[in-house]
């Protein structure tokens, strides 16, 4: 049973930390954290790695580098 709580618990962080990384992508911190808790943290990387930077941040990147 203490097992099942430390996977539970390591799952956990790992979707959070996923969330962090994804907090500037499409889905947003609470898209990715979700993803990666209901469908498993390995999931949860590859939609980080593979979706696109979100439309706003394109937009003040771009803004930034023309000053």
């Amino acid at each position: 049973m203490i097992v099942m709580l430390e996977l539970s618990l390591i799952c956990v962080l790992l979707s959070f930390f996923i969330g962090y990384f994804g907090r500037n992508k499409k889905m947003g911190f609470w898209g990715y954290f979700f993803a990666s808790l209901f469908l498993t943290p390995f999931i949860g990387i590859l939609l980080v790695i593979v979706s696109d930077k979100n439309k706003a941040n394109m937009q003040e990147n771009t803004t930034e580098k023309r000053r």
